[in-house]
């Protein structure tokens, strides 16, 4: 079951995201459904104030205030654990619909990070195996890992073409 789980997005009540995730943990434990309710997540980020009296100060804050991430399977009992929670006003959705975010919102609020291990170096003869130019060979000319980004320089109808893929896109040849 727990391969099927997606990261939804609760709506809660403004300065209840701390209150509301204790209140699913304890009725998790309760039900004992910690193979549908995987993680929950109130993202923060640390911020450099300047106080009026000139003082520097670190300070914790909530990204997405009045929010809380759930990753989680989605059934019938559990929307309705989460949805009767005090303090939660809904899911982020429609209607009654909770609609779960992208692989590529969640990479982008870091809540699950993929590494991709690249065998591969500039200079090597790799095989395309995703894609429109899938079974296509060429020459890596560059990665870019921070990007997720390879360029690969492809010969099309007798020219070199360079291809700018994904890092998983590629594998190098034996």
């Amino acid at each position: 079951m727990a391969d099927n789980a997606k990261w939804y997005v609760v709506h809660t009540y403004s300065g209840y995201e701390n209150a509301v995730k204790v209140a699913i943990e304890k009725a998790v434990d309760n039900r004992n459904l910690h193979d549908m309710v995987l993680r929950m997540e109130i993202p923060m980020e640390n911020v450099t104030e300047v106080t009026e009296s000139g003082t520097v100060k670190e300070v914790e804050r909530k990204v997405f205030p009045g929010y809380v991430l759930i990753k989680m399977v989605l059934t019938d009992d559990t929307w309705h654990l989460i949805r009767n929670i005090r303090g939660v006003t809904g899911f982020v959705g429609t209607a009654n619909k909770a609609i779960p975010l992208t692989e590529e919102e969640v990479l982008a609020l870091g809540m699950e990070k993929h590494e991709i291990v690249v065998r591969y170096q500039v200079g090597d003869t790799v095989r395309i195996n995703d894609g429109p130019l899938s079974t296509f060979t060429g020459t890596v000319e560059e990665i870019e890992p921070e990007k997720n980004k390879v360029r690969v320089v492809v010969s099309m109808f007798g020219r070199e073409t360079p291809v700018e893929l994904e890092l998983d896109q590629v594998e190098v040849l034996k």
